[in-house]
């Protein structure tokens, strides 16, 4: 906040104070007016002189035109001359010292308005830097303040990960595409958490980092028009988890079934061996996401089976769910012997969408080698 008249403070209202909450419309400061009062009546004199000369110099007009009417077929003067019988310089002068006395009036009327310094917005004092009987200048910081209708969070996403994202555009910032942001931190032991929307990205990469900045913005972050408050302050450091484009056709299996080169071992009818090759779309802690290379129903042996070959005959153990696997968490159990190969095998299940970067469990092949 800035002052815009000189003069001393007069007046501050009691949440003039850092933390101090104000709404719209409300005086938070008062400067001194007897400067600007006296400027307003001397501007309001100067307007009511200004209007009494504009009527006494019409009725000078219209008496110079009666006269003009009757001589003028016995003189001949130019327009120019005219113009001046008939007091149209002088009356186009009262004219324009009336506009400009109103000027001078609405400029001394906004002069005194600004001595009272009221709130733009619904927020919250940061700092203040005057306080009452301090004389200030144009142009002298009062206070730091800022709105608190809503929060805005900038949030640097790596360009590798943009093609999981729907993000908004300019050709669609019209169609409310605004992927919801789930805000958390812990804050006294507790965790806490905000909803909110990505509004807009900053439109360019950093040159450095080649991150992209994306903005979310949290509405009432300081619960002020919420039954029960969870307040956001700002400048807290947050975690963002953001939701996440749809993606359809995956297959999630733990992540220790993937051998070099993309491969895993996958059961044929014949119940022998096949190395299949798979394209991955990401990994994600102990979990692989698989885009292509697996269909629905085909089983994935979950054993480490010492010197297996493709073709390799095994026995089926147990099949488990890909979802149930996954819930389980449990590690393939290794007990090698060379005569027999008995395997726990999954079904890869019906594919699987991936959202708010997490996916839904389904489908995989346990295998586990029995002794």
């Amino acid at each position: 906040m800035i002052a815009e008249v000189a003069g001393r403070i007069t007046s501050v209202a009691k949440d003039f104070k850092a933390g101090g909450f104000f709404h719209k419309g409300d005086i938070i400061l008062g400067i001194d007016q007897r400067d600007y009062l006296a400027n307003l009546k001397r501007a309001e004199a100067a307007v009511a002189s200004a209007k009494s000369n504009l009527a006494s110099e019409k009725g000078r007009a219209e008496v110079a035109y009666q006269d003009w009417v009757k001589y003028k077929s016995s003189v001949q003067r130019s327009e120019a001359a005219n113009d001046l019988a008939l007091r149209k310089p002088q009356l186009e002068d009262a004219r324009a010292k009336l506009e400009s006395a109103i000027a001078d009036l609405d400029n001394a009327r906004d002069q005194l308005d600004r001595t009272t310094i009221r709130a733009p917005y619904d927020g919250l004092v940061r700092s203040k830097q005057v306080d009452i009987g301090q004389y200030v200048n144009v142009g002298s910081a009062l206070a730091e303040t800022f709105a608190i209708d809503f929060a805005e969070l900038r949030m640097a996403l790596p360009e590798n990960k943009l093609h999981y994202l729907e993000l908004p555009t300019l050709a669609d910032r019209e169609l409310g595409v605004h992927p919801k942001v789930d805000l958390y931190a812990e804050i006294g032991g507790t965790v806490r958490h905000w909803q909110g929307k990505v509004m807009r990205t900053e439109g360019v990469f950093d040159e450095r980092s080649r991150v992209l900045f994306a903005v979310a913005e949290i509405d009432d972050p300081y619960g002020i028009n919420s039954d029960h408050p969870e307040e956001l302050r700002i400048g807290t450091f947050v975690d963002a988890n953001i939701e996440g484009r749809l993606i359809t056709g995956l297959i999630t299996l733990p992540r220790h079934l993937l051998r070099a080169g993309n491969y895993v071992w996958v059961i044929d009818e014949q119940q022998r061996l096949q190395n299949r090759k798979v394209n991955i779309l990401r990994t994600e802690g102990t979990e692989i996401y698989i885009t292509q290379g697996l269909k629905e129903g085909e089983l994935i042996s979950l054993s480490n089976i010492v010197g297996a070959i493709p073709g390799t005959e095994v026995r089926i153990s147990t099949v488990t769910a890909t979802n149930q696997l996954l819930e389980q968490q449990t590690l393939p159990e290794t007990s090698p012997k060379p005569a027999e190969k008995s395997l726990n095998l999954a079904p890869a299940t019906p594919p699987t969408s991936l959202q708010d970067e997490n996916t839904s469990d389904n489908g995989t092949v346990n295998k586990d080698q029995a002794a």
